[in-house]
């Protein structure tokens, strides 16, 4: 009888992960191929130096994410590694794609899972930087919009209900409470003891690693439209309205649980970007920035997955 179990265990893992890569494979090319069909109604000029920099800020403004899961992993009792971190971080943004978006946390906690890191801490970590990531780029949008376009009292309001929805269950004591209503510790009681050290400091911590990578992906938008030859750019005085306007698509995309935002985050980003460029720019910026952001993620996960396997070949004993 165990040796049937492992013999189960053992093709079953296998075909699970196997299954995990069939769907992100597939999600990722329909949300690609339907991008294109868009930007094919609109033909466009495109620089590609531009579209590679557009990338390149897209990648950096994930960074400070990245960072603060790492620091939240190490806050739970988690030695987790930061290479491990990264590579978990950036190759997850694959599962958003996948319908339900569940994808992100199996792919992330899979991933940086090992006898250093435990899986369950792991799910409950990527939950806490998700949400405090949208949390501050709906505070930023409702903040800007406030400050800047106040003719926006429908997309202002928006922005403000995101931030309190997301922000909400990021406050310690709630989260704290929300996973164990969650029933997380039945199973492992230690996991709620390493939970209950996260605190204010963390948040705040989060908070602005966070805005410094929201304006990051403002300006990466700010590429795309030099990208495309768009004429009276200001990249510093119209830096709160790529910002606002990355932001709040970001964050109404994701709490659509539309698998990667798919049209929610092309309407709000075009409903900000129109009044000042057009909606025929407004519309195929919208769209070449995502297909900016799907070659990059597919690119440096592409990178960090090879660069694990040879770095675990090296690391492998000769005979």
């Amino acid at each position: 009888m165990p040796q049937n179990h492992a013999s189960r265990k053992k093709w079953l893992i296998p075909a699970a992960k196997l299954l995990i890569v069939v769907l992100v494979i597939w999600a990722v090319r329909r949300t690609l191929y339907t991008a294109l069909a868009q930007l094919d109604e609109h033909p466009w000029q495109l620089q590609p130096a531009w579209l590679v920099a557009a990338g390149g800020f897209y990648l950096l403004g994930l960074l400070p994410a990245a960072l603060f899961w790492h620091r939240v992993l190490l806050e739970l009792g988690q030695d987790a590694q930061i290479r491990d971190t990264l590579r978990a971080y950036y190759i997850g943004h694959l599962g958003k794609y996948v319908p339900g978006k569940a994808m992100v946390v199996v792919i992330r906690a899979g991933l940086v899972r090992s006898h250093r890191v435990s899986t369950t801490v792991a799910a409950v970590s990527v939950f806490f930087e998700t949400l405090t990531m949208m949390s501050v780029g709906g505070f930023i949008a409702a903040a800007i919009l406030a400050a800047r376009f106040r003719s926006h009292h429908v997309l202002f309001l928006v922005a403000a209900g995101l931030m309190i929805v997301a922000g909400l269950p990021t406050f310690p004591p709630i989260f704290k409470r929300l996973v164990r209503l969650a029933g997380i510790g039945k199973s492992d009681p230690s996991t709620v003891q390493k939970i209950e050290k996260l605190g204010f400091r963390t948040l705040l911590w989060g908070w602005v690693a966070m805005s410094m990578g929201w304006v990051f992906l403002g300006v990466s938008l700010w590429a795309v439209l030099r990208a495309m030859g768009v004429a009276g750019l200001e990249p510093i005085g119209q830096l709160p309205l790529y910002v606002a306007s990355v932001s709040l698509a970001m964050v109404a995309g994701f709490l659509s649980l539309v698998p990667g935002g798919a049209v929610v985050r092309e309407l709000v980003l075009t409903e900000l970007m129109v009044p000042q460029f057009g909606e025929l720019v407004a519309l195929v910026s919208a769209v070449v920035l995502r297909l900016v952001w799907l070659v990059s993620e597919l690119m440096i996960s592409g990178i960090l997955y090879v660069a694990r396997g040879r770095r675990a070949g090296c690391d492998h004993p000769k005979k």
